[in-house]
């Protein structure tokens, strides 16, 4: 005798994504894990503003890497792409960005896999390597050794 397998419960209609309406200049939206909508722009204010946006504990670590780019890299250019910021080199590409996720603050090596040792978290993209922060700080010294060997090779051509 065979057994009838049990029923799937019933899926529920598909309903479109209500798009959220565009940000007004200057206006910032939260979104899942806190991580700020900042209008795609270039330059620093951008990137300032995605930092004052950062929840809690996270804005600290976001201005503590801003500072360290900065001492490393003086020449660094700056922008908010895809509600990130990112850091590069005029004519070379991006290095890194970060985002805020639920529990860490996440920076993506777009070279990372270039980088010695290996930033600590892999990720299904090519060339791509991942440092998550948490509240209780990370390795600077290690930090400013990765952002010297990125910023020495070409970057990421991302747009």
């Amino acid at each position: 005798m065979t057994e009838t397998p049990p029923a799937r419960p019933a899926r529920k209609a598909w309903k479109p994504k209500v798009p959220l309406p565009p940000l007004a200049p200057g206006e910032v939206r939260l979104l899942t894990g806190g991580n700020p909508q900042i209008a795609k722009a270039d330059g620093d204010a951008p990137v300032q503003a995605y930092i004052a946006a950062m929840p809690g504990w996270k804005r600290a670590v976001g201005a503590r890497i801003d500072a360290l780019i900065a001492a490393e890299v003086p020449q660094v250019c700056k922008a908010v792409r895809w509600n990130a910021p990112f850091w590069g080199l005029e004519g070379q590409g991006w290095m890194l960005s970060l985002a805020c996720v639920a529990g860490y603050v996440k920076v993506s090596f777009f070279k990372g896999t270039a980088l010695a040792p290996l930033p600590p978290e892999p990720s299904k993209v090519p060339n791509l390597r991942y440092l998550h922060i948490f509240e209780n700080g990370f390795d600077e010294a290690q930090f400013r050794d990765w952002l010297r060997q990125a910023f020495a090779m070409p970057g990421a051509r991302m747009f």
